[in-house]
């Protein structure tokens, strides 16, 4: 599935660019797991390695580990460069919610 199609669902995506060796990406990761297992078919979760999609994140000018973008109907929703709070997060998330 190309990121395109991703971004195009009908259900809110929340990307997180990530890197292994990042330990605030370690701290955010399993925030972003609790809203998943919250949330659950309410929205899609993908984690992206920026290490290896070197170019998307460089297209979507992600400068600095974590990033989360959140994208509905192929419409940035939100961006937020470091670590989110849950509630944060959700914050942004439930508006678009189905």
């Amino acid at each position: 599935m190309s990121f395109q199609e991703l971004i195009s669902s009908d259900v809110p995506l929340l990307i997180d660019f990530y890197a292994d060796w990042c330990g605030p990406c370690r701290v955010l990761s399993p925030i972003i797991q609790d809203i998943k297992n919250d949330l659950g078919e309410q929205i899609k979760v993908v984690k992206i390695d920026v290490d290896a999609n070197q170019s998307l994140s460089t297209n979507l000018d992600v400068m600095s580990i974590p990033t989360i973008m959140i994208y509905k109907k192929g419409e940035l929703l939100w961006r937020a460069a470091g670590v989110q709070t849950k509630q944060a997060i959700l914050k942004q998330l439930q508006p678009h919610l189905n």
